[in-house]
């Protein structure tokens, strides 16, 4: 019976450590503002005679993309507002974290579908994006209507 009473407590004692692990993590998942950029890494991104410059947060999310530089892709429009590709394997989504700032030039992951996403025009913010980036020079160059194909991005190291 003390076999059993000391399992049992065991148990409990575990399950409450699990409900508190979880509920910590779920009341950071608002808290976008706390991302940090990678100093030493810039994105380039190419299209036509057009070149925009973007920063990179670091986050898994970031890292998976990275890894999987240079890429050259086709980007859909969505909405007016906003270009699209699917990186050719899928991101982590495991850190995610709600942009509650959305910024025209911002460039995030849209978690169900597994797309990335270039913000040129407006857009509300939403538990389902992982800001991976923010343009910081050239964000017109993607203003242009319908698809636009051949687009390079890079990772620019500095010293």
């Amino acid at each position: 019976m003390s076999k059993l009473f000391c399992a049992l407590v065991i148990l409990m004692a575990g399950m409450q450590l699990n409900a508190c692990h979880t509920d910590n993590r779920l009341s950071r998942l608002p808290e976008e503002n706390n991302i940090s950029t990678t100093d030493t890494m810039k994105l380039k991104i190419t299209i036509g005679e057009k070149t925009a410059v973007a920063i990179l947060y670091d986050n898994p999310t970031t890292r998976d993309f990275i890894a999987q530089l240079p890429l050259t892709v086709t980007m859909e429009d969505f909405a007016g507002k906003e270009k699209i590709f699917y990186p050719p394997e899928k991101l982590s989504t495991t850190e995610r974290k709600a942009v509650t700032d959305p910024k025209i030039g911002d460039i995030n992951v849209y978690a169900p579908w597994g797309n990335i996403a270039v913000f040129y025009g407006s857009y509300s913010g939403s538990r389902d994006l992982i800001r991976i980036g923010s343009i910081t020079e050239g964000i017109d160059a993607f203003d242009l209507p319908g698809t636009i194909s051949n687009v390079t991005f890079e990772l620019v190291k500095q010293q």
